[in-house]
C-alpha cells in the first residue's frame, strides 16, 4: 500500500461532515435530520469521494502499488514491455491412404472432459504433408490459441476437427511444448525492479539477464561469462514452467541477442560470442513406503505429492541455492493429505541431498510410493 499523506488519511464521509458541522454556529440546529445536516452531507460525501480518488491516483503511480496497462506505463519509462502470450507447438501424426495431401490450417484438438470440465484444445497444421506409402505423414502444428494450456501430454490429440478425406486416424506421439500465458503482474514487475535496480551497462551479466527475460517464454536466467573462454558468455534459459527452456525458446534468444558470434547484430555488443542453451535437467527420483491416514488413496496422495515435489523444485531453480534437500521432500511428503507417516524414503536411491551445479535445474524424476 502506497504511504499516504496526511491530507488523505481517514478522510471518511463523517470525520469531513463533522468539520464541516464544527465550522456552522453554535446556535443553530445541526442534529442529524437537521436543515444543516442534510445540506452539508451531500458535499461531504463528494469530499469523501475525492479522498479516495486520490489514494487510488497515487496506488497507479508507483510500480510497487499499481496494476494493468497502469504498471505497462511505468514499465514503458524504462523500455520493459509485458511479454506476450506464446502458442505451445508440436508434431502431429496422420495416418491414412498413401498420397493423401493433409493442407496447413487443418485443424485438429484433444476431446473436452466434461468430469473436469475442461475445454477440448485446438490445434492448427502450419505445413502440408502426403501420407507416405506406408500410410503414415508428420505435420508441424501450434496451438490455436496461445498459451499454457496448449501444453498437451503425448497422446492426447486425437480428434479432427477440419475433415479431411483419406485420414483414418491422428495422434500426437510427443507433448507439446512452449506455451506460455501473457506475463502477469508480479513476474512484470520482478522485471522492472531487476532493470532498474542492477541495470545494465555495455554487456555486463545483469544485460544479459534483462535482454533474456525480455523474449516472451523465458522463465529464467543464468549468465555464465568466460564460460569457453574469452570473449565468450553462456546464457542458460528455464521456462515459465521453471523447467529447461524448449528449442524454440532458445532459438529466439539466440537470434535476439547474439545471432552471428562476435557480430554485434543482436543485443550484444561487438565481440561477444555468445551461446544460448537450456538448462541442464537433474532427475530427481523419491520412492518411499507411506502409512496412510485413510482420508486418501494411495493414487491421490500419490498425485498432491508429486504436485508438491514440482512446485519445489521449480522454487528453487536458478535459486542462490538450487539444492534439493532430503530433509525438505520428507517435509513434503509428511505434509501430504493422507499421509500419517513414511519410512525407508530415498531421493536418486540415497538420503542426502541432490547437488545443483550451474546451468542445471532440479526436475521432478520418478515417483514410487507404496
Amino acid at each position: 500500500m502506497t504511504t499516504l499523506p496526511d491530507y488523505l488519511n481517514d478522510q471518511t464521509l463523517d470525520a469531513i461532515r463533522q468539520r464541516m458541522l464544527e465550522n456552522v454556529p453554535a446556535d443553530m440546529d445541526k442534529s442529524e435530520g437537521s436543515f444543516i445536516w442534510d445540506a452539508l452531507s451531500p458535499a461531504a460525501i463528494e469530499l469523501a469521494l475525492a479522498a479516495l480518488w486520490g489514494q487510488e491516483v497515487l496506488q497507479r503511480g508507483f510500480a510497487g502499488t499499481t496494476f494493468g496497462p497502469y504498471l505497462d506505463l511505468r514499465c514503458d519509462e524504462h523500455g520493459i514491455t509485458r511479454r506476450q502470450a506464446v502458442k505451445a507447438t508440436g508434431q502431429i501424426k496422420f495416418n491414412g491412404t498413401a498420397g493423401t495431401v493433409v493442407p496447413a490450417g487443418t485443424v485438429v484438438a484433444t476431446p473436452a472432459d466434461p468430469a473436469t470440465n475442461n475445454p477440448s484444445t485446438e490445434f492448427i497444421t502450419v505445413s502440408e504433408e502426403v501420407i507416405d506409402s506406408t500410410g503414415v505423414g508428420y505435420a508441424d502444428l501450434e496451438a490455436v490459441q496461445a498459451g499454457k494450456d496448449g501444453n498437451v501430454g503425448a497422446g492426447t490429440i486425437n480428434i479432427m476437427i477440419t475433415p479431411v478425406g483419406g485420414i483414418s486416424a491422428v495422434l500426437n506421439n510427443q507433448a507439446l511444448t512452449g506455451g506460455a500465458d501473457e506475463e502477469d503482474d508480479a513476474t512484470l514487475l520482478s522485471r522492472f525492479y531487476a532493470k532498474v535496480r542492477t541495470p545494465g551497462t555495455s554487456g555486463n551479466k545483469a544485460d544479459y539477464v534483462n535482454w533474456a527475460l525480455e523474449v516472451p517464454g523465458v522463465g529464467g536466467v543464468q549468465v555464465l561469462p568466460l564460460a569457453d573462454g574469452a570473449g565468450t558468455v553462456k546464457v542458460v534459459l528455464l521456462g515459465t514452467d521453471k523447467k529447461p527452456a524448449v528449442e524454440p525458446i532458445v532459438s529466439k534468444v539466440q537470434d535476439y541477442i547474439s545471432p552471428s558470434p562476435g557480430g554485434g547484430e543482436g543485443k550484444a555488443p561487438i565481440g561477444a560470442k555468445v551461446t544460448v542453451v537450456s538448462a541442464e535437467p537433474v532427475d530427481v527420483h523419491v520412492s518411499a513406503t507411506v502409512i496412510l491416514t485413510g482420508a486418501k488413496t494411495l493414487a491421490e496422495v500419490q498425485a498432491s505429492f508429486e504436485k508438491s515435489l514440482d512446485e519445489y523444485l521449480g522454487s528453487i531453480a536458478f535459486a542462490a541455492d538450487p539444492t534439493a534437500r532430503y530433509v525438505r521432500i520428507g517435509s513434503l511428503l509428511l505434509d501430504t493429505e493422507g499421509v500419517q507417516d513414511y519410512t525407508g524414503m530415498t531421493v536418486n536411491e540415497g538420503t542426502a541431498n541432490v547437488a545443483i551445479d550451474q546451468g542445471q535445474v532440479a526436475v521432478k524424476g520418478t515417483v514410487t510410493l507404496a
